[in-house]
């Protein structure tokens, strides 16, 4: 039997937009506020699980075609460059540097290599949440 979920299915592409904006409003917030790359991450990937769960995997995979266990693996990568690339400045391993900058929806934001760090991290903890529930529904 199909259950009609117009609403909910409404409701989510709706819900979807706004966790994800808040998501990257942590993110960008991390390094002077509460927040960052990792609580940043979950709540992205809360979105990703909200339409796993509303719509089927299929139909979502069809939408987002990622990898996300290249996911997680890209951002582990991006997360220890940012330390390597200090390191041929002849700095110290993850020494940062930071800068103002005007961003077209979040106005004035101080963005530094830590906001890519954070990057390297928020898309490791998006892969994988994504891969463990992706996971997890296979099994049931």
């Amino acid at each position: 039997m199909k259950i009609n979920d117009v609403i909910l299915r409404t409701v989510t592409k709706i819900v979807v937009f706004i966790i994800l904006t808040f998501g990257i409003e942590l993110f960008l917030s991390g390094h002077n506020d509460p927040g960052g790359g990792f609580i940043g991450g979950l709540v992205l990937s809360s979105a990703f699980v909200l339409l796993y769960l509303v719509y089927d995997v299929e139909t979502v995979s069809k939408g987002i075609p990622f990898d996300f266990k290249k996911v997680a693996a890209f951002g582990v990568l991006l997360a220890v460059m940012t330390g390597v690339g200090s390191l041929l400045f002849g700095a110290s391993f993850l020494t940062q540097t930071a800068g103002h900058f005007n961003l077209p929806v979040f106005g004035e934001t101080e963005l530094s290599t830590v906001t890519l760090f954070e990057a390297g991290v928020a898309l490791t903890v998006v892969g994988v949440v994504v891969t463990i529930i992706l996971s997890i529904s296979k099994d049931v």
